[in-house]
């Protein structure tokens, strides 16, 4: 996969990490959509690096999907941890 791929997926799991997470992000959309898009490159990094399965090839792999959805989710929950309470 190329990056516009990596970047589009990225949008995709940021989208659903968002909707498995309800709730007021610190950031709003912008920063969770950018929050999407490293998710999934650090879901795939993981992915690849510890778990030693590789990134698939194919745009619709369900375990490159499974880890961009999980790294984005892992990073959102980070993110709210950290400057959650900043807003207020």
């Amino acid at each position: 996969m190329g990056i516009v791929s990596w970047i589009v997926l990225g949008l995709i799991a940021g989208a659903i990490a968002k909707i498995l997470l309800p709730g007021r992000d610190p950031g709003g959309l912008i920063v969770t959509t950018l929050i999407g898009i490293a998710g999934s490159f650090v879901g795939g990094w993981l992915s690849s690096t510890f778990l030693h399965r590789p990134v698939g090839k194919d745009f619709f792999d369900a375990a490159t999907w499974g880890s961009a959805i999980v790294g984005s989710f892992v990073l959102l929950v980070a993110y709210r941890l950290l400057f959650g309470n900043s807003r207020r």
